[in-house]
């Protein structure tokens, strides 16, 4: 169930990230700060019951990072038309196996 719980960390931090950029810049949308607002704090308490339920701090972190940052440059990429080059792409490949390596090198205890 933890991993739930971090999936839907992931998601509110990444729905929350993605609307900063709606709350920059020339023309700021009003309603996108309380997205942004909600997203965050969603996102830490659904963190903070990943952490309860038994997942490792340094693992949820590198997960909820790691997988947050490559989504974030992905959305940035499709909605946003923000550049991304082999070498972006490259370094999304190196923080997804980084975050695999972390995952299963782990020592696993049974909830």
């Amino acid at each position: 169930m933890g991993y739930v719980f971090l999936a839907l960390a992931i998601i509110g931090e990444v729905i929350a990230t993605t609307f900063l950029k709606f709350t920059s810049g020339e023309r700021t949308i009003w309603w996108a700060y309380p997205i942004v607002g909600v997203g965050y704090v969603f996102a830490f308490a659904m963190l903070s019951l990943t952490l309860s339920r038994g997942v490792p701090l340094g693992i949820a972190y590198a997960l909820w990072a790691g997988i947050g940052v490559v989504l974030v440059a992905i959305i940035s990429w499709l909605f946003f038309h923000e550049s991304l080059t082999v070498m972006q792409i490259a370094g999304m490949g190196l923080v997804i196996a980084g975050v695999l390596l972390l995952e299963l090198g782990a020592t696993h205890t049974p909830e």
